[in-house]
């Protein structure tokens, strides 16, 4: 990979990597540093990077060291400060991104990050295993698990609209 290959994976695929983040950690500041250090990974190592693979190895790399800041964060926050929430959703809304979005919030962090990666972000089950290092049934799995949480989530339409 050149120097001109590096900046143009910065222009295409920055933004996608950040919302990517975001949506996880739902912290602007962690998301801006995590793509940050993913594309000083890739610059460290842009010699054994193919440039046609640049998108799938940023997405690994900024996926591995979301898990690794999540999980540093589990280690510092205390069981009593962890609050519980609802499973399922009664209130009556009219902006279903906003009750979708609560509700992928509510995700357990592999099946968000899945979910994520197939439906905000249209990547393959293959590409999924390949950045979150599980199989394809593996991911399979969990993207059924969260789309069956998020339907009892949101209940029936009638509710929601």
């Amino acid at each position: 990979m050149n120097v001109k290959e590096y900046n143009q994976s910065v222009n295409l695929y920055s933004d996608n990597v950040f919302r990517f983040i975001l949506k996880n950690l739902k912290d602007e500041e962690r998301a801006r540093d995590i793509v940050q250090d993913s594309y000083e990974k890739l610059w460290r190592n842009a010699d054994n990077v193919n440039a046609e693979k640049v998108k799938s190895y940023l997405f690994t790399t900024a996926y591995h060291t979301m898990i690794d800041v999540l999980r540093k964060d589990k280690r510092q926050t205390y069981l009593e400060d962890y609050q519980t929430s609802e499973n399922s959703h009664n209130d009556q809304y009219s902006d279903l991104a906003e009750i979708l979005n609560v509700a992928v919030n509510q995700l357990p962090e592999i099946q968000r990050s899945v979910i994520l990666l197939r439906d905000y972000e249209g990547y393959s089950y293959k590409e999924i295993g390949d950045i979150t290092t599980l199989s394809e049934a593996q991911v399979k799995v969990y993207i059924y698990r969260a789309r069956v949480f998020l339907k009892n989530y949101i209940g029936k339409m009638e509710v929601v609209v």
